[in-house]
């Protein structure tokens, strides 16, 4: 019997010992393969964004080629913007981001203190509560997915570089990678090769009139650029002998000369005046669906001379979908990932942001706060590089923080949306401290030609005080684009002496204060 009881409590007592030691031994497992995990991202990202940057400098026409080369594009995003946030706040808060940025400004539409802490949570460092804990093994395992995916789509893509080399290069681009994107439209790849393939496609059986592709999206999401972009193609140049222009007030009433170009802007014309014409109609406002487009189209289909063959119709509005001969194109904003890829890559320009974290942390964070925007990334991006100081860029998200926080208290919205998609009057943030308020109240476009009539001061020299408004009333230049079609986009702002326009309401103040409390 004493016999069996010590058999029993050495075997008890080895069973424990392996346990033990095979629970260290996952957990060393484990942690050398967290440690190893990013080493091994980063390698598999920077075979991936060879392959893209290769396609990117090539004419491809393969419709699963440009497929393939999409998902590859947003496999990259997505994984700099984990290493980053690796980097910014450790690997037991990265699952709490994915959370995070499924979150919208547009959360509650009744509570402006609630979205401001939506906001609030997103740009702030996660708390490490003991339950937070728990999330590390969810952080692990994503982290490992994502690493296991890309390496899968490594593998995966010798076919596709075999058939990239059948393909001639397009362009010769500069080396810098900021100036890539400074002088490219970025992220739309897949869309303009959808409105190529439209314009070059065949007619359909049975067509009355010319095909009909609607482009909607919301304000400054890009839809100019994209079509302009589809209209320098040289396939596109190499189809259609005339391509023209038309604004909203160019056909207002639905009569057309005889001549296109007699009421639009001819941007190309060939020789060949027996080819064929695409049309380019920009729409600003609403228009009566039915009267306006029914006396448009029956006036393009009445041309004798160059005949009309596609239509390309582009507006704010989803009514304009019912245009259409074929499916609308929607443009959306770029999601996050690819918009930080777009941000970080502006703001460092030639700085490597590998080498800085501290930095690298105050963009990411800067990067949340922009909504997403083309022209706020632009517009912070060269102020960033212009100065790479960590004191100048931590004040500049300081700023950019309190001024979006204000205008979400005030007006339940964020500052691009009150401006752009609404029309609303903004105001504007400035480094320094002043007791002068400035308001921007209108926001418009002007064209290459009218460059000698532009003020001269600029939006970011207002931004940091070197440059002082002169009277009331000034118009300011927020960015200059680098790419077709080479708008200015302008700002009519106004001086105020009173800083009470910058005080919160009660209200919200109080609403704040219960947010903040429950949080």
């Amino acid at each position: 019997m004493e016999t069996l009881a010590y058999a029993i409590l050495g075997d008890l007592i080895s069973r424990s010992v392996s346990f033990t030691l095979d629970r260290c031994y996952h957990r060393w497992r484990r942690a050398g393969g967290m440690e190893d995990a990013p080493q091994r991202l980063r390698r598999v990202l920077l075979r991936l964004e060879v392959v893209v940057e290769e396609a990117d400098r090539r004419r491809l026409t393969n419709h699963a080629m440009l497929r393939q080369l999409q998902l590859m594009r947003e496999g990259v995003y997505r994984g700099y913007y984990l290493l980053s946030a690796i980097k910014r706040q450790g690997v037991h808060e990265v699952s709490s981001l994915r959370d995070r940025s499924r979150s919208s400004l547009a959360s509650s539409l009744f509570n402006p203190a609630k979205r401001l802490c939506t906001v609030s949570a997103r740009t702030t460092l996660a708390s490490t509560a003991p339950e937070d804990t728990g999330r590390e093994g969810e952080a692990e395992s994503e982290l490992q997915e994502m690493v296991a995916g890309l390496e899968r789509m490594a593998s995966d893509m010798k076919e596709l570089v075999v058939f990239l080399s059948c393909y001639p290069p397009a362009r010769r681009e500069p080396y810098s990678g900021h100036l890539w994107l400074e002088n490219r439209m970025f992220g739309r790849e897949v869309e303009q090769e959808k409105i190529i393939s439209f314009l070059l496609g065949p007619e359909p059986a049975g067509a009355e009139g010319p095909g009909v592709l609607p482009v909607i999206g919301r304000p400054r999401v890009g839809k100019s650029t994209l079509v302009e972009h589809v209209c320098l193609d040289e396939r596109v140049r190499g189809h259609f002998s005339l391509i023209v222009f038309f604004g909203q007030g160019d056909i207002e009433d639905g009569k057309l000369s005889p001549h296109l170009g007699d009421n639009g802007t001819i941007k190309y014309r060939d020789l060949d005046p027996a080819g064929k014409s695409l049309v380019v109609i920009e729409l600003a406002g609403d228009v009566d669906e039915q009267t306006w487009w029914g006396r448009t189209l029956s006036a393009l289909r009445g041309r004798r001379t160059t005949p009309v063959s596609k239509i390309i119709v582009t507006s704010r509005s989803e009514k304009i979908a019912s245009f259409g001969t074929t499916q609308a194109l929607e443009l959306k904003s770029l999601p996050r990932e690819a918009y930080w890829y777009f941000f970080k890559t502006i703001a460092f320009g030639s700085m490597g942001a590998e080498d800085q974290p501290e930095l690298a942390s105050v963009c990411m964070e800067m990067a949340d706060l922009l909504n997403r925007c083309f022209i706020s990334a632009n517009l912070f991006g060269c102020l960033l590089r212009a100065n790479p100081c960590s004191q100048f860029w931590r004040r500049v998200l300081h700023g950019v923080r309190q001024y979006i926080q204000m205008h979400i208290l005030r007006f339940g919205d964020h500052p691009c949306d009150l401006l752009l998609m609404n029309g609303r009057p903004i105001y504007l943030w400035r480094l320094p401290k002043t007791d002068t308020v400035l308001t921007a109240y209108h926001t418009y476009e002007a064209c290459s030609s009218q460059e000698h009539d532009l003020p001269k001061i600029t939006l970011n020299e207002v931004h940091v005080g070197s440059a002082k408004p002169r009277g009331k009333k000034f118009e300011v230049v927020a960015w200059r684009s680098g790419i077709p079609p080479y708008y200015s986009y302008m700002m009519s702002c106004r001086v105020q002496t009173s800083s009470s326009f910058l005080r919160v309401p009660p209200m919200n103040k109080q609403i704040q204060h219960r947010q903040l409390n429950s949080v």
